[in-house]
């Protein structure tokens, strides 16, 4: 070990002089391990120091993690020699991409290995133990190059991360004192310095948790209703969150947007009532194309009537709405008989339906005291009703979806008092679940071009909610 101290200290990763921490504190010694990048044999031989740490305390794990960013390139070596898989923790979770804070395959369960270069107060592997645990992982050991003796290995002891070094600071001051790298008043000076500069042995202080966020396929599993479990499944395997809203007059133009648009969208929605070609083959033609392209149909009636009313209006009329949408939607105004009279017809069918508990008008009355009614009549009936149509989260049952309309690329306010909001807003902030988009898709110059785009920019928004740092200061 001797001989791997005295190639750090020529290598110019450890110095001696005045330094200013990252705390404030002056400081008699420093260390710089990030010039080992440019030596690779001893990165290489670092590496394999803290592989034999690791088997030497008997730790036991499936993947490893460096600290980023100094013990990134010594994780990776390890990883390769060793044939184990690696994880990348990010300082910041991108807002782009997948957003993801841990990169990497993640089997929740298995243990990970931290690797770091310096531990002083160990605060930097306690947050990287956070992030790991957030997605599943547990972590109970950890490796570390130098140990600069002012108590971080002892408070992660006691934040239950068993940590252990390849040498400390006093095997450093010892190894180049003896090969006459610095002098014994040296060596004295960073002596009385480590001395009193400790940081106590305590637990860490927790976080600030926020409301843990599952993934589209964790929530499947935690539905009653089945067109709500499939819904949240196409959503994760096609990854879109992407409702298309079909206001078209004309049977031709919605079976070709349909069509056109199938492969991108989990759901298409319809106001069959406004087709002025309307026939049974439409429906025929749409059930076909809903299939082949797996996505639900969904006719926006807003059922607002007594319950023997709506059971005619779902089942009966020229539409038969029953017979092909997997999911509709009403106002709760008629109280619990409207959802009573729906299910009732939906008897023997996986069908299910959307409780309107705020709108995107301006001036609507879909608020407060009616909004938090709605929220419980919904949760009382969630083997049919599945969700909401909604501006925000009106409930935190994870079997509950949002939809949410009024959606563009850029926020403000439309004609007639429609108020929009971005797809970064109503799913990355707001936490809605699917956005529902017509009129900016249909009235683009390339429809399909813009339905990918919104498909893009939701689901982005949906993995960065989903994987951003769970803990807050």
């Amino acid at each position: 070990m001797d001989d791997l101290i005295v190639k750090l200290f020529d290598a110019g990763a450890v110095k001696f002089g005045d330094f200013t921490l990252k705390s404030g504190i002056q400081s008699p010694v420093y260390f710089d391990l990030r010039v080992m990048v440019s030596f690779p044999e001893i990165m290489e031989e670092v590496a394999e120091v803290l592989w034999g740490v690791a088997e030497k305390m008997g730790a036991e794990f499936d993947s490893i993690c460096g600290v980023p960013y100094t013990a990134l390139p010594i994780a990776s070596l390890m990883s390769v020699s060793h044939k184990k898989p690696m994880l990348i923790r990010r300082k910041e979770a991108k807002d782009y991409g997948t957003a993801k804070m841990i990169e990497g395959r993640i089997e929740k369960g298995e243990k990970c290995l931290i690797v770091e270069d310096i531990v002083t107060s160990g605060s930097s592997i306690f947050e990287t133990s956070e992030s790991l645990v957030a997605v599943g992982l547990k972590v109970t050991d950890a490796v570390v190059l130098l140990d600069r003796c002012q108590g971080g290995i002892a408070r992660l002891k006691q934040n239950g991360i068993n940590t252990q070094s390849a040498f400390s600071m006093h095997d450093v001051l010892e190894v180049l004192t003896k090969h006459e790298k610095i002098k014994p008043s040296v060596k004295s000076e960073v002596e009385n310095f480590i001395n009193h500069n400790q940081f106590e042995t305590k637990m860490f202080a927790p976080r600030k948790k926020v409301p843990e966020v599952l993934s589209y396929s964790e929530r499947a599993k935690k539905c009653k209703n089945p067109i709500a479990r499939r819904l949240l499944t196409l959503m994760d395997e096609k990854q879109t969150n992407l409702a298309f809203a079909a206001d078209f007059t004309q049977s031709d133009e919605l079976l070709k947007l349909a069509d056109l648009l199938g492969p991108h969208i989990c759901i298409f929605k319809t106001h069959i009532d406004i087709l002025s070609d309307y026939t049974p083959d439409v429906i025929t033609k749409l059930k076909a194309l809903a299939e082949q392209h797996n996505f639900m149909l969904f006719e926006d009636r807003k059922f607002a009537d007594i319950g023997g009313t709506v059971k005619h209006q779902y089942r009966s009329g020229v539409h038969k709405i029953v017979d092909w949408a997997h999911i509709v939607n009403a106002h709760s105004v008629p109280g619990q008989g409207v959802i009573e009279g729906l299910k009732e017809v939906a008897r023997g069918k996986e069908r299910a339906c959307l409780l309107i508990a705020e709108m995107s008008s301006k001036g609507n009355l879909a608020s407060g005291e009616y909004t938090k009614a709605t929220v419980k009549m919904a949760e009382e009936m969630s083997d049919f009703v599945i969700g909401f149509i909604s501006q925000n989260v009106v409930s935190n049952k994870p079997n509950m979806i949002h939809m949410t309309p009024g959606v563009k690329m850029v926020a403000g306010a439309g004609v007639l008092g429609q108020q929009y909001l971005t797809p970064q807003e109503v799913i990355g902030v707001k936490g809605s679940d699917v956005i529902i988009v017509g009129r900016d898709i249909y009235e683009a110059s390339n429809r399909l071009a813009a339905a990918v785009n919104y498909k893009k920019v939701a689901y982005q928004a949906y993995y960065a909610r989903l994987f951003r740092k769970k803990d807050i200061d």
